[in-house]
């Protein structure tokens, strides 16, 4: 795992290796074990690297083919690199290295970005041809691989791991895009392939771009999920399927084990973790698979006793941290590291178990994306009951939110059921797309607005005016029209939420650490397996994931099987009244988030949280994330100390 930078100047002058040093090691966190830069003509690119496959420095980066035509900077693992590289050999390419980096590059070489259709694996990468003076910009199907781009005033291109690395770049103003954080206010994560700093822009999942100087930026979406859920599979019994999706597993699992440092696993205890350790089981020693997991000292949100449970039944090396309040002292550095804020409530859990994760291994296996391609989260259930309930009464439907949210009591516990059913009743009167949008709401779009300065709220209402936060959910939704409901929201939520919140998460807590997190259930068989599903073998009645439970009887007790999903959400309704309480206040009613919100109205968000007539804690913490990353933002700029910010990760603790 790396972080890669580099442009290709629109100047007579060419790139700046002072500046694209800047850039680069402001992702030293990413790859603390070697740097790399070049030059060649109009373009720089810079690397810096996590040793992972080939731990000899023939392999650091930028990487140079024999002829010297190709430079390559490159992001991710290609887990089926040995398979590629046989194919290669038999055309007659001669490898100087035992890296799958060269792997890449020569596939590249060979195919173009029809290579691309032959990698399993992650990776966001940049490949330069000198002959053709032309770049190659690719980010893996699932986006599990970060890949941030900007478009030059002098008509170049830069690119980076990370939006803060392209904010030192000086063509790059680093100001904040109101418009992507009001997005970022609605969910609690920047949506729309944006970044919140001003004309920063995500390369999608499953695209590659090209870039030259004279016809400029063009980009190809090479993979289609929606296409797998039209081609359904039909198998004689559950059986079979269950059969089919054990082995797609364990395969991928097999694949991720390579590895030429030490390689472990989180344990949470739920289906997806399990079912990643099984599979490990099936191909080591369990004395040799080591497995980590955290816990809160809060009971109500503890799953670390389950997990060192299972653990025990598995006979696995199993270590445990427990995580307290006194972790929430660093959250502003936390959130520095991020680069840009993160309001997922698994986020800050997430750094403490990648730190405590690295002390041991350099690489983790993780069960991220079972609930996403089988149907895990309740909203698919809420989904099912939204399209019964639309069958009632129109009045009822209308009158059902008020109603409820009079009577029903407000607590800070772990999303209760209260909180659930004022949601499910606020989206009754809402058609299907629009309502399964509306549970990742955080703020409503006239609430959004209202908290804005005047000035911003004019920018937001033109944008959304045109569109543009609709389009998010409407375009994938129309990806896959006619399909059934369950295929619709999974995918939908593949291409939204996982890919701009979960898989960001994961890839900037554990990168802050320089933990390599991978992700077998994200192989892109296994997503496509899950896509020809029947509907009914994902979500069978109300019981989810099915299919993937069917699966693991034979491999994983009742009691983790039959259990009901918990998360790894921490409690932060509770937090902002309580240790975070101090911090909120001084960061909500700062001179940066006055310039851009109305604090009378986050005062009133804030009566409503400590006077128990609303839960606001979500609303509160996002906003607090903002005011976090405006002010780490704004120090900056004073003592342009964006790199070292950057760093802060390497001297934080971590609880034991």
């Amino acid at each position: 795992m790396c972080g890669i930078t580099g442009w290709v100047s629109g100047s007579a002058a060419g790139p700046d290796r002072e500046v694209l040093a800047r850039m680069t090691r402001a992702l030293a966190h990413r790859g603390p074990d070697a740097e790399g830069i070049i030059i060649d003509g109009p373009a720089g690119l810079g690397h810096r690297r996590l040793s992972i496959i080939d731990l000899r420095s023939v392999s650091d980066q930028p990487m140079q083919d024999a002829s010297g035509r190709f430079l390559l900077v490159y992001n991710g693992e290609i887990y089926n690199f040995r398979e590629v590289r046989r194919e290669l050999e038999s055309l007659g390419h001669v490898f100087a290295t035992n890296s799958d980096t060269e792997v890449l590059l020569e596939a590249i070489k060979a195919w173009g970005p029809a290579g691309l259709d032959r990698l399993i694996g992650m990776f966001a990468f940049a490949l330069w041809d000198k002959s053709r003076q032309r770049l190659l910009l690719a980010r893996d199907r699932l986006g599990k691989k970060p890949l941030f781009f900007a478009r030059l005033r002098s008509g170049g291109i830069a690119f980076a791991s990370e939006p803060r690395a392209l904010a030192l770049h000086p063509e790059i103003t680093g100001d904040i895009d109101p418009v992507a954080l009001a997005h970022y206010l609605r969910l609690n994560y920047v949506p729309c392939n944006r970044s919140l700093f001003a004309g920063v822009e995500s390369l999608p999942p499953a695209c590659y771009a090209e870039f030259d100087l004279k016809a400029g930026l063009k980009v190809v979406r090479y993979w289609d999920l929606a296409a797998k859920f039209r081609e359904k599979r039909r198998f004689r019994s559950a059986a079979e399927a269950a059969e089919e999706l054990t082995a797609l597993v364990d395969d991928a699992v097999r694949l991720r084990l390579v590895s030429d440092v030490p390689l472990g696993a989180f344990l949470s205890g739920g289906v997806d973790s399990s079912t990643i350790v099984a599979a490990m089981l099936k191909q080591r020693d369990p004395a040799s698979v080591f497995t980590f997991s955290s816990g809160f000292l809060e009971d109500s949100y503890d799953e670390s006793p389950l997990a060192e449970r299972l653990a025990a039944s598995f006979g696995v090396v199993h270590r445990t941290q427990k995580l307290d309040v006194a972790m929430l002292d660093i959250l502003p550095a936390v959130m520095a590291t991020a680069a840009e804020p993160l309001a997922d409530t698994s986020a800050l859990p997430m750094f403490f178990l990648s730190g405590f994760t690295r002390q041991s291994v350099t690489v983790a296996l993780s069960g991220d994306g079972g609930d996403e391609c089988f149907a895990g989260y309740e909203t698919y259930v809420a989904d099912k009951l939204h399209r019964i309930a639309s069958h009632s009464p129109r009045w009822l439907r209308e009158r059902a939110p008020g109603f409820l949210d009079r009577f029903l009591p407000v607590d800070h516990r772990k999303v209760g059921w209260p909180e659930k059913l004022r949601r499910f009743s606020s989206a009754l009167s809402q058609d299907f797309p629009r309502a399964h949008a509306s549970w990742r709401d955080i703020f409503g779009e006239q609430e959004l607005l209202a908290l804005m300065q005047p000035a911003w709220r004019a920018k937001v209402a033109s944008a959304d005016g045109a569109g543009l936060f609709a389009d998010y959910f409407a375009r994938h939704f129309a990806d896959i029209e006619g399909c059934d409901p369950v295929d619709q929201a999974t995918y939908v939520d593949i291409k939204t939420f996982m890919a701009d919140d979960i898989l960001v998460k994961a890839d900037r807590m554990a990168m802050a650490h320089s933990l390599e997190a991978r992700c077998p259930l994200l192989d892109h068989r296994v997503v496509e397996f899950a896509a020809t599903l029947p509907p009914d073998l994902k979500l069978r009645g109300f019981s989810k994931k099915h299919i993937l439970r069917q699966s693991q009887r034979s491999r994983l007790p009742h009691w983790v099987l039959d259990r009901p999903k918990q998360g790894f959400n921490a409690p932060v309704s509770h937090w902002v009244l309580g240790p975070l309480r101090e911090q909120c206040q001084e960061t909500l009613f700062s001179s940066g988030m006055r310039a851009w919100f109305d604090t009378d109205r986050i005062r009133r968000l804030w009566s409503e949280h400590e006077g128990k007539t609303r839960d606001n804690g979500l609303k509160l913490f996002g906003l607090l994330t903002v005011g976090l990353f405006l002010d780490s933002v704004a120090q900056a700029k004073r003592d342009q100390s964006a790199p070292r910010v950057a760093n802060t990760c390497a001297a934080l603790p971590v609880p034991r």
